[in-house]
């Protein structure tokens, strides 16, 4: 009887945190929906997008752009909240010094998938825009550019790499669980380095300095995945030696 209700004391508390959080999403929605020209204003002054005409080819792309601006800047405004409720719920299970390191990863999180965003968008994407429209125009073809593919192909680069500055967050998770060790971590360095420069070449354009504009940054994300799981390595080691004195 106990278990039952304690499992339908959870789902009342799933239900709770489930309803602020898409309660948050659709005011977030109604709030993107209203300064969503302004964001495409301010997206069409980019370098990237200042010389390329957005044409629509259908009566409901500039809708759906206009929608899909909209959903992109509500989940943006809505992940924090929906971390700290997942947080929130996990939290009863953690101790204190386990709930303040994990509370940590929200900040942690954040600021990596804004850092990556911004690279993506503000480096990578122009890089691969001018190299494609040099491509087109070396075979002669007209460009014209629907807003639709514009915005598909601008999504593909940007979130990719965006999950990618998530690496240090996700490689001390799994150390924190016992999957990986700062010693795993070194002994795979060198296929590591390897899987990043195919990585980094994919999504930049097929020169040497765009490959090196990224591939760097991802590098350095790892070497950083490996530094903070040697640190959370050391504080394990230390913890019996504070407690014994």
């Amino acid at each position: 009887m106990e278990a039952s209700e304690e499992l339908v004391g959870h789902l009342a508390e799933i239900r709770k945190r489930l309803i602020i959080v898409i309660a948050w999403f659709v005011l977030a929605m109604g709030t993107g929906l209203y300064i969503a020209p302004a964001i495409l204003r301010y997206i069409r002054s980019q370098p990237a997008a200042v010389h390329i005409e957005w044409n629509v080819f259908s009566f409901t792309d500039g809708l759906f752009i206009y929608m899909k601006c909209a959903f992109i800047f509500a989940m943006f405004a809505t992940l924090p909240l929906l971390l700290y409720h997942v947080w929130a719920f996990v939290r009863p299970g953690l101790t204190e010094s386990e709930a303040k390191e994990t509370f940590a990863y929200i900040p942690a999180s954040l600021f990596l998938f804004v850092s990556g965003v911004a690279f993506s968008y503000y480096v990578v994407f122009p890089m691969m825009v001018q190299f494609m429209k040099k491509m087109n125009q070396s075979i002669g073809a007209v460009e014209t550019y629907g807003i639709d593919r514009y915005f598909s192909f601008m999504f593909n680069i940007i979130f990719p790499l965006a999950v990618a500055f998530e690496m240090p967050v996700v490689v001390l998770f799994l150390t924190r669980i016992g999957v990986l060790t700062p010693e795993r971590l070194k002994q795979v360095r060198k296929y590591a380095y390897l899987g990043l420069a195919i990585t980094g070449s994919c999504i930049s354009p097929p020169d040497f300095v765009s490959h090196l504009s990224v591939t760097i940054p991802l590098i350095l994300l790892f070497e950083l995945s490996v530094v903070v799981s040697g640190q959370y390595y050391r504080k394990l080691a230390a913890k019996p030696r504070e407690q014994l004195t």
